[in-house]
């Protein structure tokens, strides 16, 4: 794919810090879906980004197939086997990504892993994913402690380079993430990998406030988030940002498996979850 040149960081605002600012000013939690590139393929992929943000997204994750998704439950995990065995690679996934320009308007974060990233190098992956039309990246298995090297070349490419804070994760550490994080902070909602969970951590709230407390880099909740009762509460406790991954993914999955239309099944749920974020505090 063509790569677009790069002049090195801009002290302009990103996509993703512009959004979240329109958003904070309009009183709006923002709603961030995530869907697996390549399940069951990227045509389909395409049309179902296209579908999330007519349903009312503010934001996509976009997750990258790898092979070995330490981060990721079983919904995603097999997601993901399913995209790799239909054929798609990162190349493919930017390529798709990058003829929906023009069309796709809202931030899309990219997830993926350490590997596939070194593999294609961090500055070639940096560009390429800003030539897609990226606008940032969440890498769940990198440290914060090899955050900086490619926080760096990520924001060279214009790209936010997304940190993930545990409700086990220490204050000291916690408040080091939080400094560190672009564009907003990943708040996973319990110890352990993706998936839907029957109710969310009450010591989640608190966290959300702690991290507020913080600084004002934009608070995201995500793991185990699945209906739109949920999705509220994580507005209820104050976060900037709901992020629904497993259950989505599940929905799309099931829809594919009885012939309906996916990408249209995507956007009725998604539409589902925007009407019960929206409702009166």
């Amino acid at each position: 794919m063509s790569v677009a040149a790069t002049a090195g960081p801009s002290t302009a605002p990103t996509l993703i810090q512009e959004r979240f600012t329109a958003l904070r000013a309009s009183g709006r939690c923002a709603l961030m879906p995530f869907l697996m590139a390549g399940d069951p393929d990227l045509s389909v992929t395409a049309a179902s980004l296209l579908a999330l943000q007519a349903a009312g997204a503010d934001l996509i994750e976009l997750g990258i197939p790898y092979s070995d998704p330490l981060a990721d439950g079983p919904v995603i995990q097999a997601a993901a086997s399913r995209a790799l065995a239909a054929g798609t690679t990162p190349g493919r996934v930017l390529e798709m990504l990058a003829s929906l320009r023009g069309r796709l308007n809202v931030p899309v974060v990219l997830f993926t892993y350490s590997n596939p990233l070194l593999n294609r190098g961090m500055d070639s992956f940096c560009r390429e994913a800003a030539a897609a039309g990226a606008a940032g990246l969440v890498v769940p298995d990198l440290p914060l402690e090899e955050a900086q090297k490619l926080s760096a070349i990520a924001a060279g490419h214009g790209l936010d380079l997304v940190l993930l804070v545990a409700p086990n994760t220490p204050a000291e550490r916690m408040a080091r993430i939080h400094a560190a994080s672009r564009g907003f902070t990943y708040l996973v909602s319990v110890t352990g990998v993706t998936g839907v969970r029957t109710s969310l951590e009450d010591r989640v709230g608190p966290l959300v406030g702690r991290l507020r407390e913080l600084g004002p880099t934009p608070v995201a909740v995500g793991f185990g988030i699945a209906t739109g009762e949920q999705a509220f509460q994580v507005r209820r406790w104050g976060a900037d940002g709901a992020i629904v991954g497993s259950a989505l993914v599940r929905r799309m999955a099931a829809a594919h498996q009885s012939g309906a239309d996916v990408a249209a099944d995507a956007g009725a749920f998604v539409a589902e979850l925007r009407t019960a974020l929206d409702q009166p505090l």
